[in-house]
């Protein structure tokens, strides 16, 4: 978990995971310089399995999430956003399908979409989107939405670090996912996804500019990558 300024919503968000974790797994979150009541809030849990790291400046969402994923030691790793709910069977769900699916390195799951106030106001992504895995379909519209994705720790080796131009980690990785393993999806909203004035994901589209301009930063390190992948069989 990334954490920005979240006191309005971590609480809550905290919570719906903690209580389905078990003892031995762990919460790593990195605090992006929060000038609000975030660390106290995140201490205030007392929770061993809850790891706090603190950047002294700010560095945006995409190296903030980077540094989180360098400090996670666990084989299934999840991304969560500080101002969501999970429900309380995301992880049950998400875990048996990895263990009944060896050859899964990516799932992502459905999710409710709620209001500020907690209020639903779509019940189901997938129902109103289809979900496309395609490479070429992500690069037109991102399918991948980070509170709705777990992926195994082999992963790693293939996305990070992150190119300093994409536009979103969870772009990234649902991208290079097609090269690292098979994606699997559950049907089923495990995540009340919240829309709020502060998102950092913005509810409409950036200007036309600055998506032909995330398309090609996407596309180039595409390319790079593929390019390192050959070198490195050959």
């Amino acid at each position: 978990m990334a954490t920005y300024n979240g006191e309005r919503f971590l609480a809550e968000q905290l919570s719906s995971i903690l209580s389905q974790v078990s003892d031995i797994d762990e919460i790593v979150i990195v605090d992006d310089a929060s000038c609000d009541r975030t660390i106290s809030i995140v201490n205030g849990f007392r929770d061993q399995r809850v790891r706090l790291f603190l950047q002294e400046r700010n560095q945006g969402v995409v190296k903030t999430f980077e540094s989180a994923l360098r400090e996670a030691v666990g084989e299934i790793i999840f991304l969560a956003d500080q101002d969501d709910v999970w429900r309380a069977d995301k992880v049950s769900n998400v875990m048996a399908l990895f263990s009944t699916h060896p050859d899964v390195s990516l799932v992502v799951s459905d999710y409710a979409t709620i209001d500020a106030g907690g209020n639903t106001v779509r019940e189901s992504r997938f129902k109103s989107e289809r979900f496309y895995p395609g490479v070429l379909r992500t690069l037109l519209r991102n399918q991948y939405r980070g509170c709705a994705m777990a992926f195994r720790r082999s992963i790693l080796s293939y996305c990070l670090p992150f190119p300093t131009d994409i536009p979103m980690h969870d772009m990234w990785i649902g991208i290079i996912s097609q090269f690292a393993g098979e994606v699997a999806l559950i049907n089923e909203p495990l995540v009340n996804y919240r829309r709020h004035d502060r998102n950092e994901s913005p509810a409409t589209h950036a200007p036309l500019l600055q998506m032909l301009r995330w398309r090609w930063a996407l596309v180039k390190n595409l390319a790079l990558f593929l390019a390192r992948t050959r070198l490195q069989k050959s």
